[in-house]
């Protein structure tokens, strides 16, 4: 199961994180999400349990349990959604429209 974790730290690491999940069972990974130009924490992540009943067991576990001084918000991460969210005019930049 691949589990939502917000509320991070900014100074949390993914080897705290990873440790914090062992508690209730394997973890095959823990990523904490780092902007791409400041490579600064983003103040979430996601850890992958491959035992659906230990991770439930973390997620119930963790949910508002104090990390770095600041409650986690933890459950189970939705599918990431097609498109990237960015919306707007595909045809911008005077690309379309008239041709003179």
């Amino acid at each position: 199961m691949n589990i939502y974790v917000g509320n991070l730290s900014y100074n949390a690491t993914e080897d705290e994180l990873k440790q914090a999940f062992e508690v209730y069972g394997r973890v095959d990974s823990a990523r904490i999400i780092v902007d791409k130009y400041t490579d600064q924490s983003k103040g979430f992540g996601f850890v992958e349990m491959p035992d659906n009943s230990e991770a439930q067991a973390a997620i119930s576990g963790l949910d508002g349990k104090e990390m770095g001084g600041r409650p986690l918000r933890v459950n189970e991460a939705r599918p990431k959604t097609e498109g990237g969210g960015r919306g707007g005019d595909r045809d911008r930049g005077g690309r379309g429209g008239r041709s003179w």
